[in-house]
């Protein structure tokens, strides 16, 4: 009986993701039957017409997003570009079909078919077929497209057309998550594209499958979505409740705070804030105590991920480890919390901040079953308990973390010249620049500049336009820039666009850092081959615990909730999905 548990152990290990025609899971359950009428986050009320106004930050050039050069406009996917399939937002990891009418996966986890809905068409009226399928996996695994689409679908190796509506993919090695990293594929138009070279860059407008078109565009200022009357999929179960306005406007402001004095004045309709001094003293005043614009949070169940002032090491100056920890020793977080955040935030103190995936404590046994292999390229610090941000509450003090911080900077070859600024062994002064995207985060570097200037260290920043900022993020141009790490419910093959040493000196992807480092690299493809949830969680902590230890970044905080304001005019279900962002939540309400 004993070789038989193990057996049926053994064969739970290697099962693909729970499946039924109509959907997957990577948990093993599906909580929406094969009969289901709609999420239940949406609502039977919902009903269509109006405008939807809405604001970003910046400009744009280009209508296609899946390439590197330019800035697209928001909510081209979904609203114009559409997926197989689409997730739940109140699962941790689930997909229902969308463009895939129906879906298989092989018993070996090596290949999986997609059954396409026959009636799906493109804006055109162009059938949808397994062909365009086929074209969009393979551009987006060329250099044609962002380079990080090449990494996330790098282990689908293939795609066969079996029939005009089915296609099958097949897959370098088994992977619980892969299937459903298969269903987040968008599907473009083949012979749109034959005419219009995918990676052109201009402002074509653009032939989707969505539930909009693009209308009308301005160039960098406003661009108009309208519902498309022919639309296919209006009736399918996971689009019903969303997509009632007729129109949706999305206005473009160069200043967050010109932005925010324009949705006070009626300029556009819905507001999520992320800048604490805003929310705490910015969104008053007469039309909200009138109840003219309506001001909450909201709960979600989103993992927080990572956000800090990371550093970039491919710059000599931050490849000591010590310089990096001195950088976030004269960081005083619970300072800035009370006199600059009104006590809103919560330091992250994980890669995985908000989520089973965070390192506690001490190595659990089947982490160090993980790292010891390792042990060769880990700092010996990994082995013990979690590396913390340092800290200022008593009994600590920034002027104790201050002394440790000059230590470390002396041990790195840093000295005082006579001007108290450090300068190393060739005399050259420490100076380093922050590139920031928004002014907002100028009042928050003032005091870190400071601490630091107190070290001997020159901290310069500055904001930049949006499109000099994104261009010189992608080809990694910056000494030190603030960067957030997002993480799903089910980390999986985006870690290697992080992380993995595949992608540090490949130009526009999310190794931000530089990181190169064979632990690092390991621990990711353990993540992405974990063969069950908890071998999943203690890969992830692991690698977590290796990233904290290599203190790559300053690391700064997060909310457990969401910042909204909207003008009055909504209705919106009474269900909140758990894992959501305020956008895609958005897309359900309807006007009053």
């Amino acid at each position: 009986m004993r070789f038989l548990s193990i057996a049926l152990f053994l064969l739970f290990l290697l099962t693909p993701p729970a499946q039924a025609d109509h959907g997957l899971s990577l948990d093993g359950v599906l909580k929406y039957p094969h009969d289901f009428k709609g999420f239940d986050y949406t609502s039977p009320d919902a009903k269509p017409g109006g405008t939807l106004t809405l604001h970003a930050i910046g400009g744009f050039d280009k209508m296609n997003p899946y390439i590197l050069k330019g800035s697209a406009p928001d909510f081209l996917e979904p609203l114009v570009f559409e997926h197989l399939m689409v997730p739940s937002m109140d699962e941790p990891f689930s997909q229902y079909g969308l463009l895939a009418q129906k879906v298989e996966v092989a018993e070996d986890g090596l290949s999986m078919t997609f059954h396409l809905d026959p009636e799906a068409r493109f804006s055109d009226d162009s059938p949808l077929t397994a062909e365009d399928v086929k074209f969009s996996l393979e551009t987006l695994q060329s250099p044609k497209a962002h380079p990080s689409y090449q990494s996330y679908w790098q282990d689908i190796v293939g795609a066969d057309v079996v029939s005009s509506h089915v296609i099958r993919f097949r897959f370098r090695q088994a992977n619980r998550e892969l299937p459903l990293i298969a269903g987040e594929i968008p599907v473009f138009s083949r012979d749109f594209f034959a005419k219009h070279p995918f990676d052109q860059g201009d402002l074509t407008t653009p032939l989707g499958s969505g539930p909009y078109l693009v209308e009308d565009v301005k160039a960098g200022k406003v661009l108009t979505y309208r519902k498309n009357p022919k639309y296919w999929g209006k009736n399918r179960p996971v689009n019903r409740g969303f997509y009632q306005f007729e129109r949706i406007v999305l206005k473009f402001f160069k200043d967050p705070v010109v932005a925010l004095e324009g949705f006070k004045a009626g300029e556009f309709d819905f507001m999520y804030e992320n800048n604490s001094k805003q929310w705490a003293r910015d969104y008053e005043g007469p039309k909200f105590t009138q109840g003219l614009i309506k001001k909450e949070t909201l709960p979600h169940k989103r993992g927080a991920g990572m956000q800090g002032l990371i550093f970039n090491i491919r710059r000599p100056i931050f490849q000591d480890i010590r310089v990096r920890k001195a950088f976030s020793l004269a960081l005083d977080f619970e300072w800035s919390n009370e006199n600059l955040f009104y006590g809103q935030y919560t330091r992250s103190t994980s890669y995985f901040s908000n989520s089973e995936m965070a390192a506690q404590g001490t190595p659990s046994p089947e982490e160090l079953a993980l790292l010891k292999p390792l042990s060769k390229d880990l700092d010996p610090a990994v082995f013990g308990p979690v590396q913390l941000p340092p800290s200022t509450t008593p009994p600590n003090s920034l002027r104790q973390n201050l002394r440790e911080a000059a230590k470390l900077l002396k041990e790195a070859g840093w000295t005082l010249g006579a001007d108290q600024r450090l300068v190393n062994g060739q005399g050259n002064p420490f100076e380093v620049e922050a590139l920031l995207a928004t002014p907002a985060f100028e009042r928050i570097l003032a005091p870190y500049a400071a601490n630091l200037q107190k070290l001997g260290i020159t901290l310069k920043y500055r904001t930049v336009d949006p499109s000099l900022y994104q261009s010189r993020v992608h080809d990694f141009d910056y000494d030190m820039i603030v960067n957030g790490f997002e993480q799903s419910q089910s980390p999986g093959n985006e870690q290697r666009d992080k992380w993995h040493s595949s992608s540090a000196d490949i130009k526009g992807s999310h190794n931000r850092i530089g990181i190169k480092d064979p632990a690092v690299d390991a621990l990711v493809e353990k993540i992405i081959y974990a063969k069950s949830r908890k071998e999943l969680v203690t890969a992830c902590r692991a690698l977590d615990r290796v990233l904290l230890a290599g203190h790559y970044l300053v690391p700064n905080w997060h909310l457990t909730y969401f910042r909204l304001a909207y003008w009055d005019r909504f209705d919106r279900p009474k269900s909140l999905p758990l894992y959501y962002s305020p956008e895609s939540w958005l897309m359900s309400w309807w006007m009053k």
